[in-house]
């Protein structure tokens, strides 16, 4: 376990969980399900350690692409929903996911950032340079192999979630929007404008989407994506209090 963080802000004021509060905030998977696991035996270790009076597990979303265990993430994650209280963030791989579901047109698009990795977790095999004809069979085939469990899973996905003095999303926000007025666009995609403002957002913004060497944190952002489908390095981010630990 890594050294405890302090975590304050402009004005230093230290932003804080409510009180009894112990959040996991997990960063992009990305179809590393054995990471996934080895994350998930952790946070199960630290809770023997001393257990606060409630926890609240966040994943940040990009469950899938990229890595070979896309449905395997998915399994893991829904398994994990029964026995631990969960937040599952939407990422914007899986509004890829669904949406190559209904339009196969994305194929091309999609393939660029992972897709055909978790066509193939699925047990269905794509063909590299598929025409029209080839994509909507492709289609046609992904959605028969796709589970009910997992199709609710992603339709019930949540763009952000607040908890205390933090906000958690994806991507990031639109500075100079409220938080409760963000565009799911943005909260799924948006990237310079949100990762070039220095200014205060009203919350602690924790977010994944741009890989980073190692978990960044900032008086007004946290980003916990470490690349793990290439770097190996899944991070999982503690919150409790006004402290900050890196699992």
């Amino acid at each position: 376990m890594k050294g405890l963080l302090q975590s304050t802000s402009r004005n230093k004021l230290r932003a804080q969980t409510p009180d009894g509060i112990r959040i996991y905030a997990v960063g992009d998977i990305h179809g590393r399900a054995d990471l996934l696991a080895r994350t998930l035996k952790q946070i199960d270790a630290d809770l023997e350690t001393k257990a606060p009076a409630g926890t609240i597990e966040v994943f940040l979303g990009d469950y899938v692409d990229r890595g070979p265990a896309s449905r395997e993430v998915l399994e893991l994650l829904i398994e994990r929903e029964s026995t631990h209280r969960s937040v599952f963030l939407k990422g914007n791989h899986e509004s890829l996911l669904t949406r190559f579901q209904t339009d196969p047109s994305i194929l091309d698009g999609w393939q660029r950032l992972g897709g055909l990795e978790t066509i193939m977790s699925y047990g269905v095999t794509p063909s590299i340079n598929a025409d029209e004809v080839e994509q909507a069979r492709l289609a046609v085939a992904f959605t028969r192999a796709f589970p009910d469990s997992h199709r609710r899973f992603l339709g019930n996905l949540k763009p952000s979630f607040t908890c205390g003095d933090y906000f958690f999303v994806h991507a990031g926000v639109r500075p100079g929007v409220p938080l409760t007025e963000q565009l799911e666009d943005d909260l799924l995609w948006i990237r310079q404008e949100f990762l070039l403002h220095e200014e205060e957002f009203s919350k602690i913004v924790v977010h994944g989407h741009t890989p980073v060497l190692q978990p960044d944190i900032r008086p007004n952002r946290i980003n916990i994506d470490t690349g793990a489908y290439a770097t190996g390095r899944l991070t999982c981010v503690v919150l409790e209090a006004d402290t900050i630990r890196i699992l």
